[in-house]
């Protein structure tokens, strides 16, 4: 049992390797005067995991932390000669590199100053233009169904808060005025887009629940992310923390909800309303990774779990058609006339012109079709 506890904890251990989407953060060291600090100890931990990323500055004082897992972090500082600096609310997000600048007091290492202003959102480290959108904010707005993917809640719906991008229809996506499908999607680093037609990517598209948040990126991205004309989609997946959460959800479309049909009657006094019947449903769940007196995953080890599924009802096509009478069969349609004029059948043989570039034909005597200008093919039709 020990030995199946163990497996289980290693499949996960190996999971957790594999994700690759990350963003980076890059700046200087310096003391009071200006002047960089080669060899300080920079330690940026992850709010939500614990994970910690360590790295030291340069020779010229300048330090790099690459290919961080998007969140938030905290920024530790540490030299001898001077007091520890610490800095929260720095935001890493995908594809994105962040700058932080330090500067050091001189004092004793015990000694600690706080910062907690948020990381600047001036882009100065490449001339790149993009819009992030975090899971929460896809959340937190309306999204509709029909947008995209058919039925299903589409993240790429939120396109349209980029400056100069907008999408309609099946995924129908136009960045910068490039034609539509020639957007890129990578979904952990991985090629999501479909070689036939970029488009398609929605029918494998992962659950709203299922996404951190992603960057596109409209112009002047790094050579890494070529074969793009129409903007680069870049997602990474939520993950596990250190406290256990989920979700759970279910959006429904009924035609008890909607508004009936104008000028229609139910023949109980109420407009008709068209049977639709739809739910968009599914749950979220994720934390460390807890064995009891096995294992405890916390700071180490997460797990992350979504499952989305369609569930639609279509009304059955119960069509009305009329089928034509046995005295219609001979060629008599004078009981068509009961009903209204607009059912008078005329002779197509009898055309001629008339006055004011018209024509005129003679209708056939009481509705009646000769039996003789029946088509002995049609004829045979209409009796079998």
């Amino acid at each position: 049992m020990k030995t199946t506890l163990i497996a289980i904890a290693c499949v996960f251990l190996a999971s957790s390797a594999f994700a690759q989407d990350r963003g980076a953060v890059t700046g200087t060291v310096a003391d009071g005067s200006g002047a960089l600090i080669p060899s300080v100890k920079i330690t940026l931990t992850n709010s939500e995991t614990g994970a910690k990323t360590e790295t030291v500055t340069t020779g010229t004082g300048n330090y790099m932390a690459p290919a961080l897992p998007s969140g938030v972090y905290t920024m530790s500082v540490e030299h001898p000669g001077f007091s520890s600096y610490q800095q929260t609310n720095i935001r890493v997000q995908v594809a994105v590199t962040s700058r932080v600048d330090v500067t050091l007091q001189v004092g004793q290492s015990t000694t600690s100053v706080q910062v907690t202003a948020e990381s600047s959102m001036l882009k100065t480290e490449s001339g790149e233009q993009s819009s992030t959108i975090s899971g929460d904010t896809i959340n937190s707005l309306p999204i509709n169904f029909g947008i995209g993917a058919g039925a299903i809640r589409n993240p790429l719906s939120f396109v349209q808060l980029t400056p100069g991008a907008t999408i309609s229809g099946w995924n129908t996506i136009k960045v910068n005025g490039n034609p539509t499908g020639t957007f890129r999607i990578l979904f952990e680093g991985q090629e999501s887009s479909s070689g036939l037609d970029a488009r398609v990517s929605d029918e494998s598209q992962p659950s709203v629940e299922a996404i951190q948040e992603f960057t596109l990126q409209t112009s002047n991205f790094a050579a890494e992310f070529g074969l793009a004309a129409g903007g680069l989609f870049n997602f990474t997946s939520r993950g596990g923390t250190n406290q256990f959460h989920g979700s759970a959800y279910d959006y429904i479309v009924n035609e008890a909800f909607a508004a009936g049909v104008p000028f229609t009657t139910n023949g109980a006094g109420q407009h008709q309303r068209a049977q639709s019947r739809l739910h968009d449903m599914g749950f979220s769940f994720g934390g460390p990774v807890w064995i009891p007196k096995v294992y405890n995953g916390k700071n180490k080890t997460f797990f992350m779990y979504g499952f989305e599924g369609i569930r639609e009802s279509r009304p059955r096509n119960n069509g009305v058609f009329q089928i034509p009478t046995n005295k219609m069969r001979t060629g008599d349609f004078s009981e068509l006339l009961a009903i209204g004029p607009q059912f008078q059948l005329y002779n197509p043989f009898t055309r001629r012109a008339d006055t004011g570039g018209r024509f005129r034909q003679d209708p056939f005597v009481g509705n009646i079709i000769p039996t003789s200008m029946i088509n002995p093919v049609a004829k045979k039709f209409i009796d079998t």
